[in-house]
């Protein structure tokens, strides 16, 4: 399976790094199937910088080496997936030890949604309901040097900003 992460670096050795802001699940490497997603992921990060270009970086996932890992995966918006976003983008202290984690991007459009929620106007069911009708994009996060090994670089692709 061919895996994307947009960055403003090549990055040919994955680590996990601390975010400097609340991600939808917890620290480390993210990673998603979607080539147009990583490529949007590079042009916000531009937002934030005076290069010219980016990168979306190719991996081959090796879902053997995943067996054996504590892994979380949401096939779609649940109520599980909602909490688990929610405390991950709200409480800094909140740390879970899934080595893997899969499922749907809290994008900006989500965000909207979460908003009307935090806000009391959308009940938990209301926002599952409504978040289904999105084409909602996966992210998968590897959360320990564990879950690195399973993906290996293959190639960076330059996206001019």
């Amino acid at each position: 399976m061919t895996l994307y992460h947009g960055s403003l670096e090549r990055i040919e050795h994955p680590e996990i790094r601390l975010p400097n802001r609340t991600l939808d699940y917890g620290a480390g490497f993210y990673a998603t199937t979607s080539y147009r997603q990583a490529e949007d992921w590079v042009r916000r990060r531009k937002a934030d910088s005076a290069v010219d270009r980016g990168f979306v970086n190719e991996y081959e996932l090796n879902v053997d080496l995943l067996r054996g890992l504590k892994c979380l995966f949401f096939d779609s918006p649940t109520e599980h997936w909602l909490d688990f976003v929610m405390k991950n983008r709200t409480d800094r202290r909140f740390s879970h030890d899934y080595d893997v984690v899969y499922g749907p991007v809290a994008n900006d459009r989500v965000y909207a949604a979460f908003a009307l929620y935090e806000g009391d106007l959308l009940n938990k069911q209301s926002l599952i309901s409504e978040l289904k009708t999105y084409k909602l994009i996966d992210q998968y996060l590897f959360h320990t040097p564990q879950a690195l090994r399973a993906i290996r670089f293959i190639k960076a692709t330059t996206v001019q900003l």
